[in-house]
């Protein structure tokens, strides 16, 4: 689909489709560029003049090994941030319900709704709002996870092992180290440039800047994570 006059973006493959029922398309596309980066830390700390069968072994079971780790620690991080949300929102409720006028409703609406949206809302339409919310029931019992939420957490762990496959996916088809390494290299910045241009999609930015960028940030964050031993 044409986006910003930047050309056309092809649809995401149908397992990343599928993905998206669990997860924000961002949110989705995010996790795979942050898996990715992982993977390239690993990759891009051998020479492809001098790795060995041995080197390459041990860049993939690293690489996938990272992957898994932080797919469990991505997850959980899920769950506490939904968490968190869904008591930011009962909090926000509370606080609505128990409002007495169209002064202490609109600060409370600007939390939640953009700045854009608050400024077209009139004081009838606040005081109608308050006094409908005023009419809600809280929900019973704490706030908790829902069966939902730790499927999304699942889709997560997936994500950011599944972008460990194309980067290791030559390293174990292709004999020579070297060509292997470079392929491997070569996968992944286009993989960052084309979950960029996702990334663009799904949020209105230009798809070609944000590809490119994406591509330069993956490389700038690898050469950090490699400098700092990573």
């Amino acid at each position: 689909m044409p986006s910003n006059g930047s050309g056309p973006v092809g649809r995401p493959p149908a397992v990343l489709r599928s993905l998206s029922r669990l997860l924000d398309p961002v949110d989705r596309d995010s996790e795979f560029l942050f898996g990715l980066i992982m993977a390239l830390t690993f990759t891009c700390a051998l020479s492809a003049a001098t790795a060995g069968d041995s080197d390459i072994r041990t860049v993939m079971y690293g690489a996938l090994a990272c992957n898994v780790a932080w797919g469990v620690v991505d997850a959980v991080m899920y769950l506490l941030s939904s968490l968190a949300e869904r008591g930011r929102s009962l909090l926000s409720l509370r606080r609505l319900r128990s409002a007495d006028s169209v002064d202490s409703v609109r600060p409370l609406i600007e939390e939640r709704l953009p700045d854009s949206v608050v400024a077209v809302l009139k004081p009838k339409e606040l005081e109608e709002l308050r006094r409908r919310i005023a009419g809600l029931p809280l929900p019973a019992g704490p706030v908790r996870l829902r069966r939902g939420d730790y499927i999304a957490a699942v889709a997560v762990f997936v994500v950011v092992v599944l972008a460990t496959v194309p980067v290791i996916l030559p390293l174990a088809l292709i004999d020579d180290p070297s060509v292997a390494l470079r392929v491997s290299n070569a996968a992944a910045v286009a993989l960052l440039y084309y979950f960029g241009r996702l990334v663009a999609v799904a949020t209105g930015a230009p798809p070609l800047r944000t590809g490119l960028a994406m591509v330069a940030l993956g490389v700038a964050l690898v050469a950090v994570a490699m400098a700092l031993g990573g």
